[in-house]
């Protein structure tokens, strides 16, 4: 069986990492080298100060970077320098499987005729709120799909949907295509499944493979987040220009309060109106950025090294 390395960026690493690392040793398919791309040592060490972790993970490859040199295309392709195996893994530390057989269900994709790459369905943790729990339900559904140059006609945008936080990938595909864009403020992901779409290949959404991962963003977290999404939409037209995403958002939002209403929540239709809001005017700027002053993008932006 062709080897299958584990690429992991991280930074300000918590219990959840050391709980996804002891996850992923567990896989009824072995992986080979658990590669760990770490901005700024000192959150690492302080993680595993104490602790027994060199000794107890030999399959742990770590590698430091600054703050200063991480970007989400060039980081992950430096991972993907340190492995020879013919399959690699992106993760992100705070994805944890849901079962052992994570890696074998995503590699059974791979192994399909010309797919580039599979990405995995995200649940929300137990403990969620409703409405995370129904954002990772619409955005995953149960359904796998293999999604090619057909259906951008039906998908739109959707076909490239592609999501890094697991995501498995053919390595001479990947090597030909030239690997992620090198730099970009978000949306490496996504940017390469079109790349992978347009060039032939298809993107397998693989539902059967789960994590457990999800985010409780404040409404102003939203807004610096997705200003950040509208920069990188900005940045590469010959992506989403031809695609727009406002009305997978609004349809999003209808179908998100016609749920809450159905399950008798409708007290927090507000709270998702207002966030919709934040997101909404967040992604409006980042499209206009090249219009606003360099400090204001800066002040919006979550990614202030990116600027520098």
């Amino acid at each position: 069986m062709e080897k299958t390395d584990i690429i992991i960026p991280v930074y300000k690493p918590d219990n959840t990492f050391l709980t996804l690392i002891e996850k992923l040793e567990q896989q009824s398919v072995p992986v080979n080298r658990i590669i760990v791309m770490n901005t700024e040592q000192k959150y690492f060490d302080r993680l595993i100060y104490g602790t027994s972790f060199q000794k107890d993970h030999h399959s742990v490859f770590v590698r430091h970077l600054s703050k200063r040199e991480f970007d989400h295309g060039k980081t992950r392709n430096r991972g993907v320098q340190y492995s020879d195996a013919a399959y690699f893994i992106m993760m992100t530390q705070d994805a944890v499987p849901v079962d052992r057989y994570l890696v074998e269900r995503l590699l059974a994709q791979l192994r399909g005729e010309k797919i580039a790459v599979a990405y995995a369905r995200q649940l929300a943790p137990e403990g969620s709120s409703e409405i995370e729990k129904y954002t990772r339900n619409f955005n995953y559904p149960e359904q796998s799909a293999i999604k090619t140059q057909a259906d951008l006609g039906r998908l739109g945008l959707k076909t490239f949907f592609c999501s890094n936080v697991c995501a498995a990938y053919n390595r001479q595909i990947f090597d030909e295509l030239g690997g992620f864009v090198k730099h970009t403020i978000f949306n490496e992901d996504m940017i390469y499944a079109a790349k992978a779409v347009e060039a032939g290949y298809g993107i397998a959404y693989t539902a059967q493979a789960g994590v457990f991962h999800s985010h409780n963003y404040t409404n102003i977290e939203q807004f610096h987040r997705n200003f950040d999404l509208g920069v990188s939409q900005a940045e590469h037209p010959e992506v989403f220009a031809a695609y727009p995403s406002e009305a997978e958002g609004i349809r999003f939002v209808r179908q998100m309060i016609g749920h809450l209403r159905e399950v008798g929540l409708k007290r927090q239709i507000p709270h998702v109106v207002v966030q919709s809001g934040f997101k909404y005017m967040g992604y409006l700027l980042g499209k206009n950025y090249r219009r606003l002053p360099r400090g204001m993008v800066v002040r919006m932006s979550n990614s202030k090294e990116y600027w520098s």
